[in-house]
């Protein structure tokens, strides 16, 4: 469970936000909305531990049951998708999945089979060599994902990943989103503009 309990921000002690409260349970995507500016990416922001200088907030921040709110971003074992598809230009597709992988994760066999493993899973086996300048959009969206849920999250953040997506790329995209959340078992959450986006029968949060 994913719980954030009385979360105000500000920027410049100018307030943004004011006293919010949600949980999202393992498995369920709650999606934020709201206009530009309203400070939805500023909230996902302080959830992953990245608020920006400019920026105060108070509230607290639990996912199952640890308190994160004075953690580290790799404390919190959150993972969290941006509007771009963030990879490394000089690593292959195979590298950027390695440099996600937890330390846990012991031996280069090892590690090297649990890439093979997880690009089969999406459908793309033959990918592990490929620079990521040779991937079309949805490709990198969904290598984006792989990266993110190689670090073994215990949450999923989303900024708007569908956006710059075509729409039979975005339907695709969100559909195979859905499924690994769901999968495992993983409390998400959304922030867009789109309705489109809002997955069937998910809680929506207008701000």
């Amino acid at each position: 469970m994913l719980s954030v309990r009385n979360c105000s921000l500000s920027r410049n002690g100018e307030p943004l936000l004011a006293d919010i409260s949600f949980d999202v349970a393992p498995g369920e995507i709650v999606t934020l909305m709201g206009p530009s500016g309203v400070g939805k990416s500023t909230l996902l922001n302080w959830m992953i531990g990245d608020l920006a200088p400019e920026f105060s907030a108070q509230g607290m921040l639990q996912l199952n049951q640890r308190n994160l709110t004075s953690l580290l971003v790799e404390q919190r074992r959150i993972g969290i998708l941006f509007q771009d598809a963030l990879l490394f230009p000089h690593l292959s597709v195979g590298q950027n999945l390695l440099m996600a992988m937890p330390a846990s994760i012991v031996g280069r066999s090892l590690r090297q089979r649990a890439v093979a493993e997880v690009l089969e899973s999406a459908g793309l086996a033959s990918y592990a060599h490929r620079d990521p300048a040779t991937l079309s959009g949805g490709e990198r969206a969904r290598i984006s994902v792989l990266r993110a849920l190689q670090a073994e999250p215990e949450a999923l953040l989303l900024d708007e990943p569908f956006s710059r997506l075509d729409l039979p790329l975005r339907q695709g995209f969100r559909e195979f989103v859905w499924q690994k959340a769901k999968l495992l078992g993983l409390p998400v959450v959304l922030v867009t503009h789109d309705e489109q986006d809002i997955p069937p029968s998910g809680q929506v949060i207008r701000l």
